[in-house]
């Protein structure tokens, strides 16, 4: 069985979209990051960096004792060597892979995840900063629109790269963005967002966070921190 300490962000998505594929039996503990869960000394033992998702993996392959991790692309890369699926066994299938998930995480997710936050979340509406990530994320689509050109998925099969791209793609309105003007990433949007397993996992991320909302108080729990 598999603790999975989730809320429902991109980040979290992607880990319960794989668990939903695959079928591992795991269980949702949820963090709601906030009223500040994410600071609670027994979530930080486990995710030191105070941020979801994060696991505890109670059985492990090689067996003995639990093996917990935090980071999403580390999580999903994990779980892909564990249960033998999402990820190519071969050098290359798996070079194609990681790659785009590293971009993702180091590229997409880390751009939107900006666009986001000065779109919707910042105090003051700076024209430059929105202007800026707005773009940014217009040209991350336009990389993984021609990377799709000619592929039904970003490294050929259905793979943890497009697992992990596919949560930031969801909220491309709020992004500004208009999918129609990239083809073959909204072709490959909704083919992901049609599979039986997303589904599962976005309904159940509905049944975990039933308000959605973001007030004055959780902005500062969420934006407001610093290392003390």
């Amino acid at each position: 069985m598999i603790d999975l300490y989730y809320w429902t962000t991109p980040n979290g998505h992607k880990i319960t979209m794989f668990l939903e594929e695959t079928a591992l039996p795991y269980r949702i503990v949820p963090v709601n990051i906030s009223r500040g869960a994410q600071f609670e000394p027994a979530f930080l033992a486990i995710s030191p960096n105070n941020r979801i998702p994060a696991i505890v993996d109670n059985a492990p392959a090689e067996g003995g004792a639990p093996v917990s991790l935090f980071e999403s692309g580390a999580i999903l890369l994990y779980l892909a060597q564990k249960s033998g699926k999402l990820l190519p066994r071969d050098t290359r299938g798996q070079v194609e892979v990681t790659q785009w998930l590293f971009w993702q995480m180091a590229n997409l997710g880390p751009m939107a995840g900006q666009n986001h936050h000065f779109a919707r979340y910042a105090p003051q509406k700076i024209p430059y900063a929105i202007e800026r990530y707005v773009k940014e994320t217009n040209r991350l689509y336009g990389v993984l629109n021609q990377r799709l050109k000619d592929r039904r998925y970003i490294a050929g099969d259905y793979s943890i790269a497009d697992i992990a791209c596919y949560p930031w793609i969801v909220p491309y309105e709020t992004q500004g963005q208009r999918l129609e003007e990239f083809p073959h990433l909204e072709r490959w949007f909704r083919s992901i967002r049609d599979r039986t397993a997303t589904v599962r996992a976005y309904a159940l991320a509905a049944t975990v966070n039933t308000q959605d909302t973001v007030t004055e108080e959780s902005k500062r729990v969420l934006f407001g921190q610093t290392a003390r």
